[in-house]
């Protein structure tokens, strides 16, 4: 990599505070230009979409994420309001927990515990550890997140959480009201409410779309608030929007300056001239490294401790966006691009030394930020060298470890950590999955895939009350998983009904009993007299 490649291929933007080096990725001289066509189309498709194009067939739906930091763009007056009026709702409501205004029972709110999962999760807990607890500006409210239905993982947050239970505000973020992870937290917390003589509704509010499940239980009960999700917002995208601006205003973090950050990267990377798009230019690396068919993985590391959890966000916002069966046309293409990634400098310790001497069947991508600390100077470990340096030294050391191996990297390089900044890289991100989804003719916006998964998760659950109700009506009787799968008259589930007897014999609380016999496929279970 030559100084010149470099000064041709680095975009800076000091307005923005951001700049992209792709100078890594050796692309051939000619590949920006043939490029052109496809990417004046993703452009065309770009803009359609932010004009309220049906971009969700599926369910006929709009996609109008960008619209949520600046509601001018909005196709109708409605959507206009709606947008300017819920950011002014969370703004009051939040004013007046903050002031004590709006309280528990027991006093002033000091804890939040959100209960969402995937978009409804992974965003807002990107933001609250991005942006929270930063020195000299303690955060007003505390956050913690249920984000799956694992009962010891809820029992661990409710136990972090002990007698400060009773000053805790809980939010449940579901846009159908009936998404199975969410509705069992909330339960669940319900049930520790009732158990302490708490009313859980003087302490709930709903994030959900109008007139769901969760909005009608929130309405019969009286909840303290609810606040929309359009069906129009993805939950990948819906960072933005109520999902994720209640809890990091609760949390104390500016919205306003996350909203400003995303609406300034949007208004440069609508542009048409590639070398000043940086969106453009990143899907065009995504394009290259893949061969514009997802054969290498993206390993994302942010050397930054606060973005620890950009990877996980990113994971969710790229392979659901772009792993698809199906491209525009109908041909099966099996497109996507595989994420994973941690932070650096720890990967010095874990995965490097693959990513250097392994199989090379990834690119990476840098993320670095310029300002160690929020406040202070940070001290000397060694004489003129800060922990800081060291950071960058490992950041610099790695990138060009890798790229005497012919392993490829693209830079990010923003100038601190702040709400403005994740805003830019939320926006970035958003619009680099939209271009690319457009290049490789594939729909950004549906996931048949995920709901596949949740109706093949519905057809276990029914399973297992078959299998619960086939025991209990031959108490005392011992079954092995192939006799009860032939009592069942479905021996071609053999296999699944012993892991959920498994299951049910590994929890009291379900009465089976298991009795162990070899081999292992003749143990038997049967319901406890």
């Amino acid at each position: 990599m030559t100084w010149d490649r470099f000064k041709s291929l680095y975009y800076t933007n000091a307005r923005l505070g951001l700049s992209l080096d792709i100078s890594r990725m050796p692309f051939p001289e000619d590949f920006l230009t043939g490029m052109q066509p496809k990417l004046q189309q993703a452009f065309a498709d770009m803009a359609a979409l932010e004009g309220g194009a049906i971009a969700n067939p599926d369910e006929k739906r709009m996609v109008g994420h960008y619209w949520l930091r600046n509601a001018e763009l909005a196709p109708t007056p409605e959507l206009r309001t709606a947008i300017t009026d819920t950011l002014e709702a969370i703004k009051v409501f939040t004013a007046k927990v903050h002031k004590g205004e709006i309280a528990a029972p027991a006093g002033k709110f000091k804890e939040v515990l959100v209960i969402g999962i995937g978009g409804s999760a992974l965003g807002p807990q990107l933001v609250s550890h991005a942006l929270g607890r930063i020195k000299g500006n303690r955060d007003k409210l505390r956050v913690s997140f249920f984000d799956n239905t694992d009962p010891d993982g809820m029992d661990y947050v409710l136990k972090e959480l002990g007698s400060r239970l009773k000053q805790t505000l809980v939010i449940v973020i579901s846009k159908s009201g009936g998404t199975a992870e969410t509705r069992n937290g909330m339960l669940e917390t319900q049930a520790v409410f009732k158990a302490a003589g708490l009313d859980h509704a003087k302490q709930f509010v709903a994030v959900t779309g109008e007139g769901s499940k969760l909005d009608q239980v929130a309405v019969a009960e009286g909840w303290l608030a609810r606040f929309p999700m359009w069906d129009w917002v993805g939950g990948r995208t819906s960072e933005l929007c109520a999902v994720g601006l209640l809890p990091a205003a609760l949390q104390g973090i500016k919205i306003d300056q996350m909203l400003a950050g995303a609406a300034a990267m949007d208004e440069v990377t609508r542009k048409k001239s590639l070398r000043d798009n940086p969106a453009a230019l990143l899907a065009l690396m995504w394009y290259w490294a893949t061969d514009g068919k997802g054969t290498k993985d993206m390993v994302v590391l942010p050397y930054k401790d606060r973005f620890l959890l950009f990877s996980r966000y990113l994971q969710q916002l790229v392979m659901e966006s772009l792993g698809k069966e199906l491209d525009l046309a109908g041909n099966v293409v099996n497109q996507g691009i595989a994420v994973y990634g941690n932070k650096g400098s720890t990967d010095q310790h874990a995965y490097v030394q693959q990513l250097r001497e392994g199989v090379n069947n990834f690119f990476v991508t840098f993320i670095e930020v310029l300002k160690d600390r929020v406040a202070d100077d940070s001290m000397e470990v060694e004489p003129g060298v800060t922990s800081g340096d060291f950071l960058q030294g490992f950041f610099l050391g790695t990138r060009d470890a890798l790229s005497e191996k012919n392993r490829h990297s693209i830079t990010i390089t923003v100038n601190e950590v702040s709400p403005r900044s994740l805003g830019q890289l939320i926006a970035l991100y958003e619009r680099a999955v939209g271009l690319y989804a457009s290049l490789v003719g594939i729909n950004a916006y549906h996931q048949p895939g995920v709901e596949a998964g949740k109706k093949a998760a519905g057809s276990v659950i029914a399973l297992k009350l078959k299998i619960a109700a086939a025991l209990q009506a031959a108490q005392g009787r011992e079954f092995t998983a192939e006799t009860l799968a032939a009592q069942l008259n479905q021996p071609e589930r053999t296999e699944l009904i012993f892991k959920v007897l498994e299951h049910l014999a590994a929890n009291p609380g379900s009465k089976v009993v298991k009795t162990v016999r070899k081999p292992w496929s003749d143990s038997t279970y049967a319901a406890k007299i």
